[in-house]
Order: structure tokens, then C-alpha cells, then sequence
């Protein structure tokens, strides 16, 4: 019994004195395991990770490349990303397609430390609310990227697409990650297409180096029945890119976006599209 009592006795002490021991604890223990948490939050992005509606980090340093990006065929869209945005698949869509792409390529080439810009949505748009033919888009488009390159140098410029072939030819399996693949056009139609077709197999290497096998084919095209120009006339340091086909996922595009943003980041560095 009176063993008893002295356990009694010991804990309503400890229970009396626990509110005054608590206030002596220094505030950084208390919150520790919420600072963990927050610190385990923060994103690591890179060309192998997938990370959905990330703000753009803008560094501190932004080099002297300069890259400009448009949207000739601004509707092209995925089928994964139409039957997951509407249960509907499809190959144009309002939203879901390259224009997204895109501006989730321009964030990343900011966070490589370039100056990247877009020509703007709204014309983009437009083109897109106007139905404009297949054929007829390098027509629309061109005095937009006339206009912006009168304005303004720039080290590269991307015209970006999506291709039509299925996934089987347009999807990489390297090191259990899965890519979409990259193809590229020159038009070969005008006097110094030579020079755009250069600076694409530099492009082309700079990726290949990262990730063997994600890219396809540099496809030359001139003669009847296509453009043969694609506005690359306008500019020597213009390339155009198939960034994936038609039955590519968001997070295959994701992960070679994160790929692309790197080698043009090297290419420019490099001094290989800077040359006037």
C-alpha cells in the first residue's frame, strides 16, 4: 500500500510540474518536425523529373542567350491529354495542346538561365478561333515571326509542333523513364537552309548526349507538294521541332521538355547559335 502511494504521489507531481518544464523547451525543438516537413517539400527539377504546375524559378543570373518560341500549327494536341481533360480523344484541342507545351518549355528554359519568350497567345489563338488550313499556317504566321525578329536578335528560334505518327515511333523507354521523341524539319527550299540544317544536328547532339535515342530524324523536305521554306528563310538560327506524336502523355512530353531546355541552354552557351 504504501508502495502504492509513492507511485501516486511521483506522477501527480510530474503532472504538476509538466506545464512549467514545457515553457523552458527552446521554440526550435517545438517546431522542427514542421521545418522537416517543409524542407522535404521543395522541388528538385530536372530532366528526369515529372512535376506538374510548377512556378517557374527565376534565376538570379540570366545568361545573354535569347530564345523565342512560336506555334505555326498552335492547335495540335495529344490524345492522352484530350481524353484526360474531356474524355474525348483528339489531335486539335483548344487547351490541350502544343501552345501548352510550350509555355511549359519556356519556363524551363528560364530556369536554365535564358531569356525566353513566346509570340503572343493571342495571336495564337486567334489563328486557332479562325480555323486557318493546314497548308496555309506558314503564311499566317510568318509576318508575326518577321515582325518579332525586326524587334528583336535572338541566339534561337523554335517553331514547335507535334507529329502525327503514332507512339510507336514517337516514345523512348531509357532507364525505365519514358520520353516522347523529337523530330526536326528543314526546309531546303531557299538559299540558306544549310545553315538552319546546322544548327538543328547541334540541337539534335546536344540532346542525343543526355538521352541516347531520344531523338528521331532530321527531315529534309523541299521540291512540289510541301512548303520547303517554313519560314526558316526568314531567319538562320529558326528550327522547327516535332516534339512527340499524337499518342504521347504529358508526362513522356514533360521529361523530354526538361531534356530540350538543357541542350539548347548548352547549344547557346556554346556559342553554336550565336554567330550572326
Amino acid at each position: 500500500m504504501k508502495k502504492n502511494m509513492q507511485i501516486w504521489t511521483v506522477i501527480v507531481f510530474a503532472l504538476f510540474l509538466f506545464p512549467v518544464i514545457i515553457q523552458f523547451i527552446p521554440e526550435e525543438s517545438k517546431i522542427s518536425n514542421t521545418k522537416i516537413i517543409k524542407e522535404n517539400a521543395l522541388i528538385v527539377y530536372a530532366s528526369n523529373v515529372v512535376e506538374e504546375e510548377v512556378e517557374p524559378v527565376v534565376p538570379t543570373e540570366v545568361s545573354a542567350g535569347k530564345v523565342l518560341l512560336y506555334y505555326t500549327h498552335s492547335h495540335e494536341a495529344y490524345e492522352p491529354m484530350t481524353k484526360a481533360a474531356d474524355g474525348k480523344v483528339a489531335v486539335s484541342h483548344h487547351t490541350e495542346n502544343i501552345m501548352k507545351m510550350g509555355e511549359k518549355l519556356k519556363n524551363q528554359l528560364t530556369i536554365n538561365g535564358l531569356e525566353a519568350e513566346a509570340i503572343e497567345v493571342d495571336i495564337m489563338k486567334e489563328m486557332l478561333k479562325n480555323r486557318i488550313p493546314y497548308a496555309r499556317a506558314y503564311k499566317e504566321i510568318r509576318p508575326h515571326v518577321k515582325k518579332r525578329l525586326a524587334e528583336k536578335e535572338y541566339d534561337l528560334i523554335i517553331d514547335i509542333h507535334r507529329d502525327a505518327v503514332g507512339p510507336e515511333l514517337t516514345t523512348l523507354v531509357h532507364e525505365g523513364q519514358r520520353y516522347a521523341k523529337v523530330a526536326f524539319v528543314v526546309g531546303t527550299d531557299h538559299a540558306g537552309y544549310k545553315q538552319n540544317e546546322q544548327l538543328t544536328k547541334q540541337l539534335k547532339l546536344q540532346m542525343e548526349k543526355r538521352i541516347p535515342g531520344i531523338t528521331r530524324n532530321v527531315i529534309s523536305k523541299g521540291g512540289a507538294g510541301v512548303d520547303g521554306k517554313y519560314n526558316q528563310d526568314l531567319h538562320p538560327k529558326i528550327i522547327l521541332i516535332e516534339l512527340g506524336g499524337i499518342g504521347n502523355n504529358e508526362e513522356e512530353l514533360n521529361r523530354t521538355i526538361g531534356v530540350i531546355a538543357e541542350a539548347v541552354k548548352e547549344l547557346v552557351e556554346q556559342g553554336e547559335g550565336t554567330e550572326k
